[in-house]
């Protein structure tokens, strides 16, 4: 389990999760959670995370406080501009009708300053449409969310992304090399309340409260 409500550094760290935003052809909110979650692992899974790597050193200031993630939107020259930073693209296709959700996750630093790039990039209001179940079939990780939470899709996203995190950090290496080379995929599921409480996963992700919910908050929970 994690709790958000860790001591912090003076300047708070974060991973920033960029989610590509096309007003035409939008991706569902199920699949941008998923992608953005997929992004947030792979990022931890690259060479370049490891020690010895040029990003470890930030990863693990980062993740030895608290795993704060934030998701800001792009579209356009700015989601071009943000792919000049360090970190990984992971781009997942949306079914018929629906546009591919692309997320960004750039290695975290501290929340301010920020790249110009980041800096003129909205947080808040970022909101996807809600259609359809994931399709993501057959996937080695499913990430669930708790009923009746009213979060926006950034915020789901990044409790997404903190599940998916947790899992990797705590399944198995053989499971872990099995999800590594499925491309991290993973299912996102929105169970009934009494499904929730029906039954317990290895990981549960419970959120502060700082923005969008009122007290601390479980969200999410991952099993595999």
């Amino acid at each position: 389990m994690t709790n958000d409500a860790q001591p912090e550094q003076d300047v708070p760290w974060a991973m920033q999760l960029v989610v590509h935003r096309d007003r035409a052809h939008p991706a569902r909110e199920v699949d941008v959670a998923e992608a953005a979650a997929r992004a947030v692992v792979t990022l931890l899974a690259d060479g370049r995370s490891a020690p010895g790597g040029p990003w470890h050193d930030a990863v693990r200031t980062w993740r030895d406080v608290a795993i704060r993630k934030l998701v800001r939107r792009a579209d356009g020259k700015r989601w071009e501009d943000v792919q000049l930073l360090p970190g990984v693209t992971v781009v997942q296709e949306g079914p018929e009708g629906h546009g591919d959700a692309m997320v960004r996750a750039v290695v975290p630093a501290p929340v301010q300053p920020l790249p110009k790039a980041l800096h003129k990039l909205q947080v808040s209001g970022t909101q996807f449409p809600d259609e359809g179940a994931s399709g993501s079939t057959g996937a080695l990780v499913t990430v669930e969310v708790a009923p009746g939470l009213g979060i926006s899709s950034g915020k789901l996203a990044a409790q997404c992304g903190h599940a998916a995190q947790l899992a990797w950090e705590e399944m198995p290496a053989d499971v872990r090399e099995r999800w590594a080379a499925d491309g991290y995929r993973l299912r996102v599921e929105f169970p009934s309340r009494q499904e929730w409480e029906s039954v317990s996963r290895p990981v549960t992700v419970t959120d502060a409260g700082l923005t969008e919910l009122d007290g601390p908050t479980d969200t999410t929970r991952a099993w595999w």
